[in-house]
C-alpha cells in the first residue's frame, strides 16, 4: 500500500518563501508597515529596496540584528532595530515612518502611564513609548526619535528644563515637538520651560481631547 505522498520541493519552497516573506508584497502597503513591530526577511528587503540576500547576509553577519524562529531557520527583524539599520546605511525611512506619529510619554506616574498607553495605544494615528526618567527619555529620544514628546515637568533625576536642553541641542531632533504636561508648574517656570524649547504646556488634570488637539496642532504645524 502506497503512503501519502511526501511533500513536493515546490511545496516546500513556497511554504519557506512565505515564511520569509520572499516576493511577497504587503497588499496595504505602508499602512500596515507603519504598524508592524517584527518583519521578515523579505518585508525588510521590499522596504529597503535591496534584495533579500542582501538583507540575509547583514542578519548573518551581525550588521542587522534580530532573532530566529524557536524550532527553524527563519530570521526576523525588529521594527527599531530595521530603522536603526536603515539610518546608518542613508536609507529612507518613510515607508515605516510617514503614515503614524512616534510618541514618546516621559512620566513617573504609574497611573497617567497607563493612561496614555490605554488611550494612544489603541490609536492608530500613533507608535508609543514610555520613559519615567530623564536619563530613559535621553535614551529613547536616541533611539526612537519621537515626532512628538508628552514631558512632566518634576521627574526623579532631572527636571523638564534639562531634558528640553538636552533635546534642543540635538540637530537630528529639531523637528521634535515638546509638550510639557504638569500640575506643579508656575508661570515663570513655563515661560522658562519654553525658552528652553518647550514647545507648548498643560496643566494637570487635564481633557483629554483637548490633550489631542493640542498634539496634533503641533504635528501639523
Amino acid at each position: 500500500m502506497n503512503g501519502p505522498a511526501p511533500p513536493s520541493l515546490d511545496g516546500r519552497r513556497n511554504r519557506d518563501a512565505k515564511e520569509e516573506g520572499i516576493g511577497m508584497s504587503d497588499r496595504n502597503g505602508t499602512a500596515q508597515w507603519a504598524r508592524k513591530q517584527v518583519f521578515t526577511t523579505g518585508e525588510a528587503a521590499e522596504i529597503c529596496n535591496v534584495s533579500q540576500q542582501t538583507i540575509i547576509r547583514c542578519f548573518d553577519s551581525g550588521r542587522l540584528q534580530g532573532f530566529r524562529v524557536p524550532g527553524s531557520r527563519f530570521r526576523r527583524i525588529p521594527r527599531l532595530e530595521l530603522l536603526r539599520f536603515m539610518r546608518s546605511n542613508d536609507i529612507p525611512t518613510d515607508s515605516l515612518e510617514a503614515l503614524t506619529h512616534r510618541l514618546l510619554v516621559v512620566d513617573d506616574d504609574p497611573s497617567i502611564v497607563q493612561l496614555f498607553e490605554d488611550v494612544f495605544g489603541a490609536d492608530d494615528r500613533f507608535s508609543l513609548r514610555t520613559a519615567s526618567t530623564g536619563y530613559e527619555a535621553g535614551m529613547l529620544t536616541r533611539e526612537f526619535r519621537p515626532n512628538i514628546i508628552l514631558l512632566d515637568y518634576m521627574l526623579p533625576d532631572v527636571n523638564g528644563n534639562v531634558v528640553c536642553t538636552r533635546i534642543r541641542s540635538d540637530p537630528e531632533l529639531s523637528d521634535t515637538k515638546i509638550l510639557i504636561v504638569s500640575g506643579v508648574v508656575n508661570q515663570a517656570e513655563i515661560d522658562d520651560l519654553l525658552r528652553q524649547g518647550a514647545d507648548g504646556f498643560i496643566k494637570k488634570p487635564f481633557d483629554l481631547e483637548e490633550l489631542r488637539r493640542r498634539m496634533l496642532s503641533l504635528l501639523e504645524a
